[in-house]
């Protein structure tokens, strides 16, 4: 079905650039890229699919069914992402908050065109039907610079959707909740937007990562609508019969002081509420998990270690699981949707709360993209410290969120919002 092609290119990342540049004629664009992270089960450095020949879009209603059935149909490589949102389809949940950016619940493509790229090796799988395009493709890309067009400046006015003063309303009413005994844990996100903005997305993208260089980088383009997304955290993977599941829950700021930074990671691996939030949904995720794993393979391989990145140190721990070769990829998906790290524990009780505070819908924010193999195998991401634009209604959104728990300090966790949202303030404000 298709023609597969290795080359070795000299200079990967001027490659990489021009790769991505060369992909904005298209309408459907999935990059992928680890930003050269020695990630243990990364199996590329980056990856490109652009140009559906085959889509699927849906609403939430049978959403995993339907997106079942066309995985099975395909038999393909299919890219694309799963929001939040499809919560209503697992469980008896609604999102009746604001939504500007007016994403589809679900949006998955077959690609006409499949770049997979491991050191300096650039591994082509093209369509028969646009096998004849590539060598011309390869050397447009080989040939061109930064080709796309510059769009025109407008400042960019951020605005907050939930103020400070309420955001210290609504964590002491999830505090109230906790204390009462409905929930252990809720992940509680607000929103920074703004109106009649014209972005480039592709120059966004590049200074985020530039800024960021997160492992799980994404650039997703459906038509006029837009992430750019800097991801720090693996959703879930499946390799043969392993999966593996990476949360992060602990969060702390980067110092160009070299000493300072080394406390400050320090800090965050002893930090109690910090290693209690990441243990307890380390305890949802092994649940979530064990639904489709076979008897006793759920495992713990790491807990609570902390990871440095450009602008955070994070605590992330690591679940694997065995599952039978029979079992679905996308029954395994659902079975965790939506990943524990963006709602708590008790998981549904989680979702309601959250979903009665939050003042919009979190629509491909903390949903995630990634892509299915023809052999089942899968790796997607979790949709955090990303901007999101709907070029035609000129809107840009970015969300961020933490964990309340027992031990939160409204400002505290204000703080910490303000500490992930730098990058994507950073990059829109200039």
């Amino acid at each position: 079905m298709r023609d597969k092609q290795v080359d070795i290119v000299k200079n990967i990342s001027t490659f990489k650039q021009n790769l991505l540049a060369w992909s904005m004629q298209f309408d459907d664009v999935v990059w992928l890229d680890s930003n050269n992270h020695s990630q243990k089960y990364s199996n590329y450095d980056a990856v490109l699919a652009v140009d559906a020949f085959t889509a699927i879009q849906s609403d939430y209603e049978n959403a995993f069914e339907k997106l079942k059935e066309y995985q099975s149909i395909a038999k393909d490589w299919i890219f694309g992402y799963l929001t939040y949102d499809l919560k209503n389809d697992v469980e008896s949940l609604g999102s009746n908050n604001f939504d500007g950016l007016e994403f589809p619940d679900l949006y998955f493509f077959q690609p006409k065109k499949l770049f997979l790229i491991k050191g300096n090796r650039v591994e082509t799988l093209y369509l028969k039907v646009v096998q004849d395009e590539l060598e011309n493709d390869l050397k447009v890309i080989r040939d061109s610079g930064d080709t796309y067009a510059k769009a025109s400046k407008s400042p960019v006015k951020i605005k907050l959707r939930i103020h400070k003063d309420e955001y210290f309303q609504k964590v002491n009413t999830m505090l109230e909740h906790i204390h009462r005994g409905d929930v252990y844990e809720a992940n509680f996100c607000q929103e920074f937007f703004a109106e009649n903005t014209t972005i480039n997305p592709l120059e966004t993208y590049n200074k985020l990562n530039e800024i960021s260089k997160p492992p799980f980088a994404t650039f997703f383009r459906l038509g006029d609508k837009y992430l750019l997304s800097a991801t720090p955290e693996r959703y879930i993977k499946k390799e043969g019969n392993k999966v593996i599941t990476q949360p992060i829950k602990g969060t702390a700021k980067r110092s160009e002081n070299e000493i300072e930074d080394k406390q400050l990671k320090a800090e965050l691996a002893k930090d109690e509420k910090e290693r209690s939030e990441n243990i307890m949904i380390v305890d949802l995720v092994r649940n979530d998990l064990s639904h489709t794993a076979t008897k006793g393979s759920v495992k713990v391989e790491e807990l609570c270690k902390v990871h440095t990145f450009e602008q955070v140190h994070q605590m992330i721990s690591t679940v694997v699981s065995e599952v039978e070769e029979t079992t679905n990829p996308i029954d395994i998906i659902k079975s965790t949707f939506p990943m524990g790290s963006m709602t708590g524990a008790p998981k549904i009780s989680a979702m309601q709360i959250i979903e009665s505070l939050e003042e919009t819908k979190r629509g491909l924010y903390s949903g995630t993209v990634g892509y299915v193999s023809p052999k089942g195998d899968f790796d997607f991401n979790v949709i955090i410290r990303s901007i999101l634009y709907n070029e035609t209604k000129q809107y840009v959104s970015y969300s961020v969120g933490g964990a309340i728990t027992s031990k939160s300090i409204p400002l505290k966790e204000y703080e910490e919002c303000l500490i992930k949202a730098k990058a994507m303030r950073e990059v829109l404000e200039n």
